[in-house]
């Protein structure tokens, strides 16, 4: 796994918007930070702008720290397939683009096998052919400081709430995340 220090490893996962992903993940045990980003396309340090052209070939993704003690990269994966749609190729909702699509960047050959095997796990829970894709990751791009924590900071916004909340109240009753 990719080891951030000896408590900590890291899960870099796109399913959609970047602020839906972000919320979930912050709800989950074991969970250090969930950090709005870009990865897996060409251009480097790309804008949010730029991004979502879809000129860039990079997705919005999370790059999730947990405590490997407390939560495994399987079970981060298998919280990553239940809070979006993998089998929607480029898109999620009303979100379109290559930007939003499901995409898992692994950082080692560990990491690459894992997502292999739980992506095949779950494939028995959907009808569609799963279209999530396990690639490398080069590079993670932090995104601007207003999209972090976009959810916690801005409740009371209209895709917050109308896209944001329902997600994590289904989450909640499944018993996924807290």
């Amino acid at each position: 796994m990719a080891t951030i220090d000896a408590n900590r490893e890291s899960a870099i996962l796109g399913g959609g918007c970047f602020w839906c992903v972000e919320a979930v993940y912050m709800r989950v045990d074991g969970i250090k930070s969930a950090v709005s980003g870009y990865a897996g396309g060409n251009k480097p340090d790309p804008s949010y702008e730029e991004v979502c052209v879809g000129n860039t070939g990079h997705a919005e993704v999370v790059k999730v720290e947990f405590e490997p003690q407390i939560i495994s990269y399987a079970e981060i994966l298998e919280i990553f397939f239940m809070a979006h749609d993998p089998t929607s190729e480029n898109r999620q909702g009303h979100d379109t683009g290559t930007q939003y699509r499901s995409i898992i960047l692994f950082e080692n050959e560990d990491q690459r096998q894992v997502a292999r095997h739980v992506l095949s796990q779950a494939q028995a829970h959907h009808k569609d052919r799963i279209v999530t894709e396990i690639t490398p990751l080069d590079v993670f791009y932090k995104a601007e400081v207003y999209h972090q924590d976009y959810y916690k900071n801005h409740p009371q916004a209209g895709y917050c709430r109308s896209v944001i909340a329902p997600k994590l109240k289904k989450l909640k009753a499944k018993g996924t995340i807290a």
